[in-house]
């Protein structure tokens, strides 16, 4: 008879550089018999929602955190009772213990491909430590600054009837977060509470630095007092009027990635109205012909291949900057990012390499990509490398709009509803099909003259498709 021995699972690193995950649900108890690569979870990241398998054959010893927790990354989730013998080394190296001796580029290359990617073994747990800022006044000092502020401790209740609370009056004297008027004004700016951000100047000062790391989700928020219903009925507040939901997974990406690119790039947006006559009788034509019987053909995926085509002759708008090394990259491929509202909030998955797909092959990535995202299923590969976005609110009834750009690009285009409106065509009033479109760009890469030539070649090609044959 084997010997056997436990053997702990480490929240892995699903190869997107993120901190946490979140436990949706288990597929296992505890006792039960698993094999290797048997989904035993299913996690949400800050993108998407990951099915995560097992790293070891063998027996369920103890789950250590329940459905609903969010876990760092590096920390025990579960535990396995395993054959002595039978823990293949692939899956020790995934697991992330500390334990092993070997060098990371020996663990690197002796990592076998299993359902998700596990990323780089976790040294530690936690978020990263943050960079020691240097101050006069001795080292006994520095430490003193470095000590945390005490959350604010809730005021008791008391249960004997007391006279309602006059609702401009404080509740108690506090001291004002310390900050300089222009973290201050910045703070406003973002919408952030300064009661809620850690400081890590000087005797515990704000900085711009701690409100940009708030922003973007580094940095944990102070404790709060919780107002509990019989609080809230002491100063005629009702409880049930408000409904609190905890800000994770795909809404608390989107919104760190909306602040950081809002407040980082210079946007700009553009609007043209074109009359899309045109092109939805070209998309009638190409449903009713047998090339694209079975396929899905819709508004997007001409608008899809215009923005495709017309990236061509204007390259800018497919570009990054890279404020590190200061430089502008500029994509030589296109890796086109699709807007698609989940039940989970707003994620962007890409196609890869679009601008060398065929219309019929375009259509097929359209569906597979939207159906994906909508059933939450969307891989973190997907999610990541985007070069140019498009963003259909027209499915919404919605004519215009200024989108905000994804984080790392440098345009996106919003598709406007198709509406039937007077225009005049051929020097004749008549009911046409008309489309806005707006486009949104970063002006540290993108010039007025680019964006405008884009978007006048996008109207184009949509008003007219044969306008193809003078651009390609």
């Amino acid at each position: 008879m084997s010997a056997t021995m436990i053997k702990e699972f480490r929240l892995p690193d699903l190869g997107e550089g993120l901190t946490e995950s979140e436990i949706l649900s288990w597929k296992v108890a505890v006792g039960d018999t698993v094999t290797l690569n048997q989904v035993i979870a299913e996690v949400e990241t800050a993108k998407a929602v990951v099915e995560l398998p097992s790293p070891f054959a063998g027996t369920v010893a103890a789950l250590h955190e329940q459905a609903g927790s969010v876990v760092e990354v590096g920390k025990p989730i579960v535990s396995f009772e395993v054959d002595d013998a039978g823990a293949p080394p692939s899956a020790v190296a995934g697991s992330g213990e500390a334990a092993s001796t070997e060098s990371p580029a020996e663990t690197a290359a002796k990592r076998e491909p299993n359902l998700v990617g596990y990323g780089a073994v976790v040294e530690q747990s936690g978020r990263p430590a943050r960079r020691q800022r240097m101050f006069d006044g001795g080292a006994a000092e520095r430490e003193r600054v470095r000590e945390p502020i005490p959350a604010v401790e809730p005021v008791p209740v008391v249960e004997q009837p007391a006279p309602p609370a006059v609702p401009n009056e404080p509740a108690a004297e506090q001291e004002r977060p310390r900050s300089t008027p222009p973290v201050r004004k910045f703070a406003r700016d973002l919408g952030i509470d300064l009661e809620l951000v850690k400081g890590t100047g000087p005797a515990g000062l704000i900085t711009r630095a701690d409100v940009q790391d708030f922003a973007a989700g580094s940095q944990p928020q102070l404790a709060v007092p919780e107002v509990t219903p019989a609080a809230a009925s002491a100063v005629g507040v009702s409880a049930e009027r408000e409904t609190r939901t905890p800000i994770k997974g795909v809404r608390k990406f989107t919104a760190a990635a909306m602040v950081q690119s809002a407040f980082t790039a210079p946007h700009v947006t553009e609007f043209l109205t074109v009359d899309v006559t045109p092109t939805m009788e070209l998309l009638a034509r190409l449903k009713a012909s047998r090339e694209f019987a079975g396929y899905k053909l819709t508004p997007l995926t001409i608008a899809a291949k215009a923005v495709l085509i017309a990236l061509r002759r204007n390259p800018t708008l497919n570009s990054r900057w890279d404020e590190g090394a200061q430089e502008i990259v500029q994509f030589n491929y296109v890796n086109l990012g699709i807007a698609a509202a989940t039940p989970r909030g707003l994620t962007v998955p890409n196609i890869k390499d679009a601008d060398k797909m065929t219309l019929l092959e375009l259509s097929t990535a359209l569906s597979a990509l939207t159906d994906t995202a909508r059933s939450g299923k969307t891989s973190p590969a997907d999610l990541t490398g985007g070069t140019i976005s498009i963003t259909n609110i027209g499915v919404f009834g919605i004519d215009a709009g200024t989108p905000i750009l994804n984080p790392g690009e440098a345009a996106i285009v919003a598709l406007g509803s198709v509406r039937k409106a007077p225009w005049v065509h051929n020097d004749e009033l008549a009911v046409r099909q008309v489309m806005s479109l707006s486009l949104s760009f970063d002006h540290r890469l993108v010039d007025g003259e680019q964006g405008s030539k884009f978007l006048a070649d996008l109207g184009a090609i949509l008003s007219d498709p044969a306008t193809v044959m003078t651009m390609i």
